[in-house]
């Protein structure tokens, strides 16, 4: 399985910004977007069928907010909205599919950035989701859990950890989060596979010249990023970790597209 994570913040202005054509030049199995912001009978989603990909959609009931999709060009043999608690089901924040024995969660972890009541939700999902995971594997212990997390989880993965220490997104309790995540059976594929290197999967529209601008200039220009956007497996699956990396300078989104391969046995599990 060649997996793809990516928050598209709004597939339709990432489809305009040339998502379709870069897709048909890889070669993906699992497609998992995050911010959708749309429900899938707004999107002309015939480029993606052209492609071989079949879709499954949790939107929120909000329009024009958050929402996850994941398309896949093998039929999943089942698939699951939401995690059964309302008060993240309506905002279209984790999307199930199963293929064989491995499950695969498309997340969309709240951001706490508008303020306190909103990090309260943040922490909130954090601890609930946690305890949905975690039962979840009693009947599926192989699991690939994508997404946006909205946690850089150390100073590696910041590009300015001392002047973002009070910041949302690197909090001490939800860097704590993340510590516990990865103890509790979990593996980060990407550092797995590269412990020292320095790569960002998101950078701040706030820092560049103009939102029209920001592929081009100041945070993403000059990597001054954050790792927020994971590829998270059980253990079980580590040894089967191929590669596992970013797409820095493919630019439909604020966001990098992050991609983890594993090897043909893992499917044999």
């Amino acid at each position: 399985m060649t997996l793809l994570t990516y928050n598209l913040n709004g597939i339709r202005s990432a489809i305009q910004k040339g998502l379709i054509d870069w897709l048909a030049t890889q070669n993906f199995d699992v497609l998992c977007f995050q911010e959708v912001k749309a429900t899938h009978d707004v999107v002309d989603l015939t480029p993606f069928e052209a492609l071989g990909y079949q879709y499954h959609w949790h939107a929120a009931e909000k329009k024009g907010y958050s929402g996850v999709a994941t398309f896949s060009k093998q039929a999943p043999d089942n698939v699951v909205l939401g995690c059964g608690l309302t008060v993240y089901d309506c905002e279209g924040r984790i999307l199930r599919t199963d293929f064989g024995d491995l499950t695969v969660l498309n997340c969309y972890f709240p951001s706490g950035t508008t303020g306190d009541l909103r990090q309260s939700v943040k922490m909130g999902f954090l601890a609930d989701f946690y305890e949905y995971v975690q039962t979840l594997r009693q009947t599926r212990p192989n699991l690939i859990v994508v997404g946006d997390y909205n946690i850089a989880h150390t100073e590696r993965d910041i590009h300015d950890p001392v002047r973002n220490k009070n910041s949302t997104g690197f909090l001490p309790e939800e860097r704590a989060w993340m510590d516990q995540w990865f103890a509790s059976g979990f593996t980060d594929s990407f550092r797995h596979l590269h412990p020292d290197k320095t790569e960002y999967s998101w950078w701040s529209y706030r820092a560049a010249f103009s939102r029209a601008a920001f592929g081009r200039a100041g945070a993403r220009a000059n990597n001054k990023g954050w790792r927020i956007d994971y590829i998270s497996v059980t253990d079980t699956l580590q040894e089967y970790i191929q590669s596992a990396g970013h797409f820095p300078d493919v630019v439909h989104s604020d966001h990098g597209g992050v991609f983890m391969a594993l090897s043909e046995r893992a499917n044999a599990l």
